[in-house]
Protein backbone atom coordinates (compact mmCIF):
# COMPACT_ATOMS: atom_id res chain seq x y z
CA UNK A 1 0.00 0.00 0.00
CA UNK A 2 1.17 3.27 -0.92
CA UNK A 3 1.39 6.14 1.19
CA UNK A 4 -0.66 9.01 1.47
CA UNK A 5 0.51 12.38 -1.02
CA UNK A 6 1.73 14.62 2.28
CA UNK A 7 1.32 13.83 5.47
CA UNK A 8 -2.34 14.73 7.21
CA UNK A 9 -2.70 18.12 9.18
CA UNK A 10 -3.57 16.10 12.39
CA UNK A 11 -4.57 12.16 12.83
CA UNK A 12 -7.28 11.52 14.86
CA UNK A 13 -7.53 7.68 16.68
CA UNK A 14 -9.79 5.74 17.88
CA UNK A 15 -8.93 3.93 21.49
CA UNK A 16 -10.19 0.69 21.90
CA UNK A 17 -8.98 -1.67 19.68
CA UNK A 18 -6.98 0.89 17.75
CA UNK A 19 -4.30 1.94 20.67
CA UNK A 20 -5.49 -0.03 23.69
CA UNK A 21 -6.12 -3.67 23.47
CA UNK A 22 -9.12 -3.39 25.82
CA UNK A 23 -11.62 -5.45 24.06
CA UNK A 24 -11.21 -8.63 25.74
CA UNK A 25 -11.25 -6.85 29.23
CA UNK A 26 -13.92 -5.00 28.31
CA UNK A 27 -16.37 -7.93 27.15
CA UNK A 28 -15.63 -9.59 29.84
CA UNK A 29 -17.03 -7.38 32.43
CA UNK A 30 -19.90 -6.52 30.44
CA UNK A 31 -20.56 -10.39 29.73
CA UNK A 32 -20.58 -10.95 33.64
CA UNK A 33 -22.69 -8.33 34.10
CA UNK A 34 -25.20 -9.05 31.46
CA UNK A 35 -25.16 -12.71 32.83
CA UNK A 36 -26.27 -11.54 36.31
CA UNK A 37 -29.30 -10.05 34.64
CA UNK A 38 -30.15 -13.08 32.29
CA UNK A 39 -28.45 -12.47 29.35
CA UNK A 40 -25.87 -15.00 28.83
CA UNK A 41 -23.19 -14.55 26.35
CA UNK A 42 -19.27 -14.95 26.13
CA UNK A 43 -16.96 -12.06 25.87
CA UNK A 44 -16.95 -12.99 21.96
CA UNK A 45 -20.68 -12.89 21.76
CA UNK A 46 -20.27 -9.58 23.40
CA UNK A 47 -17.83 -7.94 21.28
CA UNK A 48 -19.73 -9.14 18.42
CA UNK A 49 -22.56 -7.63 19.80
CA UNK A 50 -21.57 -4.23 20.87
CA UNK A 51 -18.40 -3.51 18.77
CA UNK A 52 -18.15 0.20 18.60
CA UNK A 53 -21.50 0.73 20.25
CA UNK A 54 -21.02 3.78 22.73
CA UNK A 55 -22.50 2.57 26.04
CA UNK A 56 -25.43 5.01 26.19
CA UNK A 57 -26.39 2.87 22.79
CA UNK A 58 -25.84 -0.13 24.31
CA UNK A 59 -28.63 0.62 27.38
CA UNK A 60 -31.52 0.00 25.24
CA UNK A 61 -30.50 -2.94 23.53
CA UNK A 62 -29.68 -4.40 27.02
CA UNK A 63 -32.84 -3.14 28.19
CA UNK A 64 -34.72 -5.01 25.21
CA UNK A 65 -33.95 -8.02 26.82
CA UNK A 66 -33.46 -8.05 30.24
CA UNK A 67 -35.37 -5.22 31.58
CA UNK A 68 -34.90 -1.89 32.85
CA UNK A 69 -31.15 -1.45 34.30
CA UNK A 70 -30.19 0.42 37.25
CA UNK A 71 -30.30 4.09 37.45
CA UNK A 72 -26.07 4.20 37.93
CA UNK A 73 -25.42 1.12 36.27
CA UNK A 74 -23.48 3.05 33.43
CA UNK A 75 -21.68 4.97 36.10
CA UNK A 76 -20.70 1.70 37.92
CA UNK A 77 -19.76 -0.08 35.00
CA UNK A 78 -17.54 2.54 33.85
CA UNK A 79 -15.93 2.89 37.11
CA UNK A 80 -15.12 -1.27 37.06
CA UNK A 81 -13.71 -0.96 33.63
CA UNK A 82 -11.51 1.73 34.75
CA UNK A 83 -10.24 -0.03 37.23
CA UNK A 84 -9.50 -2.85 35.14
CA UNK A 85 -7.96 -0.62 32.70
CA UNK A 86 -5.28 0.81 35.02
CA UNK A 87 -4.84 -2.61 36.23
CA UNK A 88 -4.63 -4.65 33.03
CA UNK A 89 -4.34 -2.50 29.99
CA UNK A 90 -1.86 -3.85 27.18
CA UNK A 91 -1.32 -1.87 23.96
CA UNK A 92 -2.15 -2.42 20.46
CA UNK A 93 1.30 -4.05 19.21
CA UNK A 94 3.03 -0.77 17.70
CA UNK A 95 0.14 1.27 18.67
CA UNK A 96 2.02 3.32 21.13
CA UNK A 97 5.54 4.25 19.12
CA UNK A 98 3.27 5.07 15.93
CA UNK A 99 1.66 7.74 18.42
CA UNK A 100 4.99 9.03 19.21
CA UNK A 101 6.48 8.66 15.54
CA UNK A 102 3.69 10.84 14.40
CA UNK A 103 3.81 13.33 17.32
CA UNK A 104 7.28 13.31 17.12
CA UNK A 105 7.01 14.51 13.55
CA UNK A 106 4.81 17.29 14.52
CA UNK A 107 1.50 16.27 13.62
CA UNK A 108 -1.05 17.30 15.97
CA UNK A 109 -2.63 13.89 17.44
CA UNK A 110 -6.18 13.71 19.05
CA UNK A 111 -8.48 10.67 20.78
CA UNK A 112 -11.81 10.07 20.20
CA UNK A 113 -13.52 7.11 21.46
CA UNK A 114 -17.14 5.78 22.57
CA UNK A 115 -16.03 4.60 26.13
CA UNK A 116 -17.15 7.11 29.03
CA UNK A 117 -14.89 9.64 29.79
CA UNK A 118 -13.10 8.20 33.11
CA UNK A 119 -12.40 5.28 31.15
CA UNK A 120 -10.27 6.77 28.49
CA UNK A 121 -8.70 8.70 30.84
CA UNK A 122 -7.37 5.59 32.25
CA UNK A 123 -6.47 3.89 29.56
CA UNK A 124 -4.08 6.83 28.39
CA UNK A 125 -2.96 7.14 31.63
CA UNK A 126 -2.03 3.06 31.70
CA UNK A 127 -0.41 3.67 28.14
CA UNK A 128 1.60 6.68 29.01
CA UNK A 129 -0.10 9.05 26.64
CA UNK A 130 -2.10 11.06 28.39
CA UNK A 131 0.41 13.83 27.91
CA UNK A 132 0.27 13.72 24.65
CA UNK A 133 -3.32 13.70 23.88
CA UNK A 134 -3.96 16.54 26.88
CA UNK A 135 -6.81 19.21 25.76
CA UNK A 136 -7.28 16.90 22.83
CA UNK A 137 -9.46 13.75 23.97
CA UNK A 138 -13.20 13.21 23.30
CA UNK A 139 -15.34 10.74 25.09
CA UNK A 140 -19.07 10.11 24.22
CA UNK A 141 -19.32 12.31 27.29
CA UNK A 142 -17.99 15.23 25.65
CA UNK A 143 -20.10 15.64 22.81
CA UNK A 144 -23.78 15.50 21.53
CA UNK A 145 -24.04 12.74 19.79
CA UNK A 146 -21.38 9.19 19.88
CA UNK A 147 -20.24 7.48 17.23
CA UNK A 148 -21.57 6.87 14.21
CA UNK A 149 -22.15 10.21 14.08
CA UNK A 150 -19.22 12.87 12.82
CA UNK A 151 -19.42 14.89 15.96
CA UNK A 152 -16.65 13.50 17.76
CA UNK A 153 -14.17 13.65 14.63
CA UNK A 154 -15.46 17.28 14.29
CA UNK A 155 -14.42 18.11 17.88
CA UNK A 156 -11.77 16.60 17.57
CA UNK A 157 -10.32 18.03 13.79
CA UNK A 158 -11.09 21.34 15.83
CA UNK A 159 -9.08 20.97 18.39
CA UNK A 160 -5.92 19.95 16.38
CA UNK A 161 -6.67 23.26 14.07
CA UNK A 162 -7.24 21.58 11.38
CA UNK A 163 -9.93 20.88 8.60
CA UNK A 164 -11.69 17.65 8.60
CA UNK A 165 -10.55 17.46 5.31
CA UNK A 166 -6.70 17.39 6.01
CA UNK A 167 -7.07 15.17 8.62
CA UNK A 168 -7.01 11.17 9.05
CA UNK A 169 -9.16 9.11 11.15
CA UNK A 170 -7.73 5.90 12.37
CA UNK A 171 -10.45 3.11 13.57
CA UNK A 172 -11.00 -0.56 14.09
CA UNK A 173 -15.05 -0.92 13.83
CA UNK A 174 -17.82 -0.17 10.97
CA UNK A 175 -19.03 2.12 13.51
CA UNK A 176 -16.06 4.26 14.18
CA UNK A 177 -15.00 4.28 10.64
CA UNK A 178 -18.54 5.63 9.53
CA UNK A 179 -18.21 8.42 11.81
CA UNK A 180 -15.00 9.66 10.69
CA UNK A 181 -16.02 9.66 6.78
CA UNK A 182 -19.09 11.64 7.94
CA UNK A 183 -17.00 14.41 9.34
CA UNK A 184 -15.04 14.52 6.13
CA UNK A 185 -12.31 12.75 7.08
CA UNK A 186 -10.07 9.91 5.70
CA UNK A 187 -10.13 6.93 7.58
CA UNK A 188 -7.86 4.34 8.00
CA UNK A 189 -9.36 0.59 8.85
CA UNK A 190 -6.83 -1.19 11.21
CA UNK A 191 -8.09 -4.56 10.38
CA UNK A 192 -8.05 -6.60 13.49
CA UNK A 193 -11.79 -7.20 14.23
CA UNK A 194 -12.94 -5.91 11.08
CA UNK A 195 -11.96 -7.27 7.61
CA UNK A 196 -10.40 -5.33 5.77
CA UNK A 197 -12.83 -5.91 2.47
CA UNK A 198 -15.69 -3.94 4.60
CA UNK A 199 -14.02 -1.14 5.67
CA UNK A 200 -12.84 -0.93 1.81
CA UNK A 201 -16.28 -1.31 0.98
CA UNK A 202 -17.26 1.73 2.89
CA UNK A 203 -14.47 3.57 1.52
CA UNK A 204 -11.80 3.43 4.19
CA UNK A 205 -8.22 2.42 3.87
CA UNK A 206 -7.71 -0.82 5.43
CA UNK A 207 -4.11 -1.63 6.81
CA UNK A 208 -2.98 -4.65 8.96
CA UNK A 209 -0.45 -3.21 11.61
CA UNK A 210 -0.73 -0.27 13.82
CA UNK A 211 3.98 -0.30 13.08
CA UNK A 212 3.07 0.68 9.48
CA UNK A 213 1.29 3.59 10.22
CA UNK A 214 3.77 6.11 9.78
CA UNK A 215 4.73 4.90 6.42
CA UNK A 216 1.24 5.11 5.50
CA UNK A 217 0.88 8.57 6.79
CA UNK A 218 4.31 9.32 4.72
CA UNK A 219 6.77 9.95 7.58
CA UNK A 220 9.01 6.90 7.02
Amino acid sequence: MSALHAPPAAVLFDCDGVLADSEGLVNAIVAADLATRGWVMTPAECQEQFLGMAATDMVPVIEARVGRLPADWLGELSHRIAGSMIAELQPVAGAVAAVRVIAGAGIPVAVASNSAREELHAKLCRLGLASLFAGRSFSFQDVARPKPAPDMYLAAARACGAAPGACVVVEDSVLGAQAGLAAGCRVFGLARETDASIFAGIGAVPFARMADLPGLLGLT
